[in-house]
């Protein structure tokens, strides 16, 4: 109910002039009324350009850290690098540390992309309920870390959107009233799979396979963005069936 199947999109006719922040079922019957009557409309592919990879400037991540403002310290270890935090997670202001973690996402380069990935896995898994307070905060590192249209980047995001939305009670819901400024990278690269040919796809074993990651990310907004996520992701990403039905 609420999900419009007289095409594959939903169209937004010119009587809506205003979209709310949150989709609703009831609103969405209202659009589908009226797209009903009109003929299927034929979703095209991505416009030319894309994919193409963006430029990323000098992230405040970087500065931050360069400046040595951050409690943390890089540790070397025969079983790999690792992150030793000076203060506990409980001392920690999340408002302020959370989105600046977020905000290196958008890094490459050693060892500003492992800190800020670590880093932020590090922090979603021990804040708890100071997780879904910051999540207005965390919207505009997130889109410009998807927008960047690296793969690396992306794949690195996604997998940090999917730990968020489980890290703590509500935060799922709190993600759902944002899916209009996430998700448009995400429908854009929807069905982007690397074709290994007749060789082993080895990305899928690293969980790298950018559009698999988008189906199992979509699949995790839903299971826990409550009762409004899935008509909102499929408002944003029109190809997206639930993976909630019996």
């Amino acid at each position: 109910p609420g999900v419009c199947n007289s095409g594959p999109q939903v169209l937004l006719p010119a009587c809506f002039p205003t979209i709310p922040a949150l989709l609703t079922a009831d609103y969405l019957d209202q659009v589908c009324s009226v797209n009903q009557k009109q003929k299927d409309t034929v979703v095209g592919p991505p416009a030319a350009g894309a994919f193409q990879e963006r430029p990323t400037k000098s992230t405040t991540f970087r500065k931050f850290y360069e400046r040595g403002e951050f409690p943390v310290a890089l540790q070397f270890s025969a079983k790999g690098n690792c992150i030793a935090w000076k203060v506990a997670f409980e001392k920690l202001d999340y408002h302020h540390l959370l989105p600046l973690f977020f905000d290196g996402l958008c890094e490459t380069a050693h060892p500003y992309e492992f800190l800020a990935r670590q880093g932020v896995h590090d922090l979603l898994k021990n804040g708890g309920p100071k997780i879904q307070p910051v999540v207005p905060q965390l919207i505009i590192p997130i889109k410009n870390a998807l927008n960047t249209r690296n793969r690396q980047v992306i794949c690195t995001t996604l997998k940090v959107l999917q730990h968020l939305v489980m890290s703590g009670d509500m935060v799922g819901e709190a993600l759902v009233p944002y899916y209009r400024q996430i998700l448009p990278i995400l429908n854009i690269f929807k069905n982007m799979n690397i074709n290994s040919g007749d060789g082993i796809d080895y990305s899928q074993q690293k969980r790298e396979n950018i559009g698999d990651l988008i189906q199992e990310t979509l699949e995790v907004f839903e299971r826990y963005g409550g009762e409004d996520a899935f008509i909102n992701i499929k408002y944003m990403v029109p190809t997206y069936e639930s993976c909630m039905t019996s």
